[in-house]
């Protein structure tokens, strides 16, 4: 299907560069989550319009616009005789779509200028400033070799809000490196069934201290690599994975996995010997739980329904709570966190959290284990939370990680026992294959 709204849509590459402009818009202006709309089957319909290589193409652009955002503007505004005004919104992405491509990938310097100015002639709301942006972007690709380091050392990739939260939770140095984390794409990890060092050697990776297996660049697509067909593996970050390993020797024990879907974290319960049953509120992202597990080998209940309204049975030996949050902790892989999410959904997550945390330990018998975990980077979601649960929560009592318990997780361990990773811890030489996900995780047992 080929978009035909004028004849100017009809050059070459320019229905992609179109669609890139949308979509950012509806990242930075409705703070519309980009997964969303860069799905195969429910996404944007400019998106879905264009073809495999060309959603490729606006995929890129995008998360480059997005993973050095204040960069671009950076670079922009001093071409600008004055800022753009604040109506001016559809102008500002055109010209950070093009400057994605200028500054950041493999595309000629003229092919993005000019079809930012046939863009730009294109659009009512644009047409009067292609000549602004045919000199802006000109000016910008013959002064990116002598600017764009410099501008890249000066400048943090997020907006206030965002920064701040940081420093306050990290300081200045460590909020430092996790901004400078985020400019990188995350490499692929994978959590393998059995025999790591043998997967790594097929797959092209390393092991990790942790046991996961690490490629920093896929050479075939997830389903094409070897082991997926048989279920010897799934993609699974290495900090996602270690909230599942803290409950210890769990064979034959009765584990719930709240907020269950996608299923990894479900995965290594059952492989560790749990009687396990997936809990989620979502239909379809059960659905794909369950097809996820039959490509493993691997069984459990699967139970759709809201966790506040969930009462078994029969109370569970342990509950593993990977709670709805911010996902701050992935912005390496999912750049439009910063700028989709704000503070107060941060607090309002938390506030969600909380509930949720106080209906499971609800499920749990007297003596059993809880494991709460999110992948949040922000302290109001995870340990200010934590402390606070203990402190208003009579029954339950905190059972911290000990040193040495579990292979590799020493590094992330706080003073309190409890488990915190950042984008810029686990250095391992090179940025891309370097560092996890920002997980926040602590064990707790309920006593009466």
């Amino acid at each position: 299907m080929k978009l035909h709204t004028s004849q100017a849509s009809e050059v070459a590459g320019l229905a992609a560069r179109k669609a890139a402009a949308r979509l950012l818009a509806a990242v930075i202006d409705a703070h519309t989550p980009l997964d969303g709309l860069t799905d195969n089957e429910h996404g944007h319909p400019q998106y879905k319009a264009l073809d495999a290589r060309d959603r490729a193409l606006v995929r890129a652009i995008l998360v480059t616009a997005l993973r050095h955002r204040m960069t671009i503007a950076g670079l922009l505004a001093k071409r600008l005789e004055r800022p753009l005004p604040p109506n001016a919104t559809a102008l500002s992405h055109i010209l950070h779509v093009a400057a994605a491509q200028i500054l950041f990938l493999d595309i000629p310097d003229s092919a993005a200028v000019d079809l930012a100015v046939t863009h730009a002639k294109s659009d009512p709301r644009t047409t009067r400033f292609s000549g602004l942006v045919n000199g802006v972007l000109r000016s910008l690709a013959r002064a990116k070799e002598a600017e764009l380091g410099p501008a890249l050392a000066a400048t943090s990739e997020a907006p206030q809000w965002f920064s701040e939260r940081l420093i306050s939770a990290y300081g200045v140095e460590k909020s430092r490196a996790i901004l400078a984390a985020h400019r990188h794409e995350a490499p692929v990890d994978f959590t393998v069934k059995s025999d790591p060092a043998l997967w790594a050697g097929k797959l092209g990776g390393i092991v990790l201290p942790t046991g996961t297996v690490r490629v920093e660049k896929l050479q075939a697509g997830v389903t094409d690599l070897a082991g997926f067909a048989e279920g010897a593996w799934w993609v699974q970050d290495a900090a996602a994975s270690l909230p599942a390993r803290l409950f210890g020797d769990i064979e034959g024990q009765r584990i719930a996995d709240l907020c269950a879907a996608p299923g990894g974290k479900t995965a290594q319960l059952i492989l560790a010997g749990a009687n396990v049953t997936a809990v989620d509120t979502s239909k379809n992202r059960l659905a794909r739980l369950g097809e996820n597990l039959k490509r493993l080998g691997l069984s459990a209940e699967l139970l759709q329904t809201d966790l506040l309204d969930y009462r078994p049975a029969e109370p569970f030996d342990a509950v593993l709570l990977d709670a709805p949050c911010s996902s701050t902790g992935t912005v390496r892989r999912h750049p439009d966190v910063p700028w989709t999410k704000t503070m107060a959904d941060v607090e309002k997550l938390a506030a969600l959290q909380r509930r949720l945390l106080a209906h499971a330990v609800g499920l749990v018998r007297p003596g059993g284990q809880i494991v709460f975990s999110n992948c949040s980077l922000d302290p109001i979601e995870g340990e200010d939370l934590y402390h606070a649960f203990l402190a208003g929560t009579p029954g339950v009592v905190a059972d911290p990680i000990r040193p040495g318990e579990f292979a590799g997780v020493d590094p992330f361990l706080t003073p309190d026992g409890t488990l915190r990773t950042t984008p810029a811890d686990m250095v391992l030489g090179s940025p891309g294959i370097s560092g996890l996900d920002g997980f926040f995780a602590a064990r707790m047992r309920r006593t009466i």
